[in-house]
C-alpha cells in the first residue's frame, strides 16, 4: 500500500462527519468532483468500498467504519505533531479550536475572544459551540483543541482544570418581584421551564430541585433549547426557571421578569476547561485557562449589577475562584 495519503484520509473523515458529498466538499474546500475522485481513489488503494452511497446521502460500510475509527487516530496523531513541531519551534499557538457549551459561549465570548486576540494577536481563533457530550466526542478526535464545559467531565483521556464558579439565580414573573425565593420544596410545585434534553445545565437544575429519589414530574416541565426561549416564557407567564448569574444581564434586558437568589445551599456550577491529556499545546492551555479566567472576572465587573437581581438575603455574587484540577 503506497498510494495512501493524509489528505485522502481527511477527506475520508469530512465525508464521515457530514454524510453528504457536497457538504463534505465545501468543508474541505474541493469541488465535489474532486473529492469523489478522492474518495474512490482510497477505496481502490484499501480494495473495499467505504461508504453505501444513494441518492440522498452516504452510510459506511462495515469496513468503512473500521477505517474510520483508525483514521481519526491517525490523523489526531498527525495533529499533535503538527502542534508540537509549532510550539517547539517559536513557543507560540498559531491556532486554537475552542469549544464553547451554549449557557457560556453568548455571554463569556465576546469579552474572551478580545482578550485573546489582543494578547495573542497572531493566534487563528476557529469556535464551535454545542453541547458537553459533542464537545467531548470532537476533542478525542482531534477536530478541537480544548472545550469551555461544566464540571465535572469524567473522561479519562482529558485533563480538567476549574476556572470559576457560579450560582444560579430563579427568573419568574415581574408581579412575584420582592418575594422570598422558593425553598426547594416549593420549587418543585411550581411549573419549571428547562432546556431541552442533552444540556447540562438542566441535569443541575433538576438536581438541585430533586430533594429526593424522584425528580420534578415531567407533566410540570416546558422545554426549550436556549435560555433566551426560557426566559421570555417566564415572561409569557408559562413558569418560572433557573438561569446561570453571566446570562442575567443579556437574557433579562428585554424581559419583565423578576431575579432572586436562593437561601444557602445555592445551587451553582464549576466551569472550566478541558482538553486531550496527550496535547502538545498543554502548558500553552494553561495560559490560555488564566486568560479565560480573568475574562470571566472582567465580565462579573462589568455586569455586576445584572447578576446582583433581588438579592433575598443570599450575599454577593457567588464567582469564587476554583482551584485547578
Amino acid at each position: 500500500m503506497t498510494n495512501l495519503t493524509f489528505k485522502q484520509l481527511r477527506y475520508f473523515e469530512a465525508l464521515v462527519r457530514h454524510g453528504h458529498f457536497g457538504r463534505a466538499a465545501e468543508a474541505s474546500a474541493i469541488s465535489q468532483p474532486a473529492l469523489s475522485q478522492q474518495i474512490k481513489a482510497l477505496e481502490e488503494e484499501l480494495g473495499a468500498e467505504l461508504f453505501e452511497r444513494d441518492r440522498r446521502q452516504v452510510r459506511l460500510t462495515r469496513f468503512g467504519e473500521e477505517i474510520a475509527a483508525r483514521a481519526r487516530d491517525v490523523l489526531r496523531s498527525l495533529d499533535e505533531l503538527e502542534g508540537y513541531a509549532h510550539t517547539s519551534r517559536d513557543g507560540q499557538v498559531t491556532r486554537l479550536r475552542i469549544g464553547v457549551i451554549p449557557t457560556v459561549a453568548p455571554y463569556l465570548l465576546p469579552g474572551l475572544i478580545g482578550d485573546l486576540t489582543r494578547l495573542h494577536g497572531e493566534l487563528d481563533l476557529n469556535v464551535r459551540e454545542t453541547l458537553t457530550p459533542k464537545l467531548v466526542q470532537e476533542l478525542n478526535e482531534g477536530r478541537l483543541d480544548m472545550a469551555i464545559v461544566a464540571l465535572p467531565v469524567s473522561e479519562p483521556s482529558l485533563t480538567e482544570v476549574a476556572l470559576f464558579t457560579e450560582r444560579f439565580v430563579l427568573v419568574r414573573p415581574r408581579a412575584e418581584e420582592g418575594k422570598p425565593a422558593p425553598d426547594r420544596e416549593a420549587l418543585r410545585e411550581m411549573r419549571l421551564l428547562l432546556l431541552e434534553e442533552g444540556h447540562c445545565f438542566r441535569e443541575q437544575a433538576l438536581s438541585f430541585c430533586s430533594t429526593r429519589p424522584r425528580t420534578v414530574q415531567s407533566r410540570d416541565l416546558l422545554d426549550a433549547s436556549s435560555l433566551s426561549t426560557l426566559v421570555q416564557m417566564v415572561d409569557a407567564g408559562l413558569g418560572v426557571t433557573l438561569i446561570p448569574e453571566m446570562a442575567v444581564a443579556v437574557e433579562t434586558r428585554s424581559a419583565s421578569v423578576a431575579i432572586s437568589h436562593f437561601k444557602a445551599p445555592e445551587p451553582s456550577r464549576t466551569i472550566g476547561m478541558v482538553w486531550r491529556r496527550t496535547s502538545p499545546l498543554a502548558k500553552q492551555l494553561l495560559e490560555i485557562a488564566e486568560v479565560v479566567r480573568q475574562s470571566a472576572g472582567a465580565l462579573r465587573g462589568t455586569h455586576g449589577h445584572g447578576f446582583s437581581g433581588a438579592d433575598d438575603g443570599a450575599g454577593s455574587i457567588g464567582w469564587a475562584r476554583s482551584a485547578s484540577a
